[in-house]
């Protein structure tokens, strides 16, 4: 069943890299991790929920162990539109300069977000498609960056698994 869903991860990694971007520019990075890094991220999650008394992170790690692969969606060094549309709170593009938050780098120029948005939704379409229980979470996303496994500005991870019952909905905590 792992060898399927590395093989689902890799069509939902091609569903997101093909997805439409904004101003034909993409910044948009995918992985597929599959192994005991998905393991080490749960992990991760869990010892930061912890940590930090965040229940929702330990319970997301929870889902993340229980998964076989990971598929990681972010964008990095994202380029603004220069439509000073003023949706990231700034007058015009030259004054938003993404550091470094709490959890990820920014602020971000929405058009990069909705580009980010788009990814993620071909990606889960295509796990959809192919009857694969999965769900975007911005808490893989945060941890995948604390542990080094993705450099990213702003990331999401989907895990993916197959069983019996969607073990992402009708969760406790």
């Amino acid at each position: 069943m792992k060898e399927v869903l590395e093989q689902v991860g890799n069509l939902m990694a091609i569903a997101a890299r093909t997805a439409p971007k904004s101003g034909g520019s993409d910044y948009v990075h995918i992985q597929v991790i599959k192994g005991n890094d998905v393991q080490k991220i749960g992990e991760g999650m869990i010892r930061y929920g912890e940590q930090k008394n965040l229940p929702g992170f330990i319970r997301d790690g929870k889902n993340v162990i229980a998964s076989d692969v990971l598929v990681l969606v972010g964008i990095k060094d994202a380029a603004v539109m220069n439509l000073n549309c003023g949706a990231c709170g700034y007058d015009s593009c030259q004054e938003l300069q993404p550091i470094e938050k709490n959890e990820f780098k920014g602020p971000q120029c929405m058009f990069r977000l909705l580009d980010l948005g788009i990814a993620l939704g071909s990606a889960v379409k295509t796990a959809s498609l192919l009857n694969v229980d999965n769900r975007i979470m911005y808490r893989v996303g945060t941890i995948a960056r604390k542990m080094g496994f993705t450099q990213d500005d702003v990331v999401m991870g989907i895990p993916l698994s197959a069983q019996g019952k969607n073990i992402y909905f009708d969760r406790k905590g």
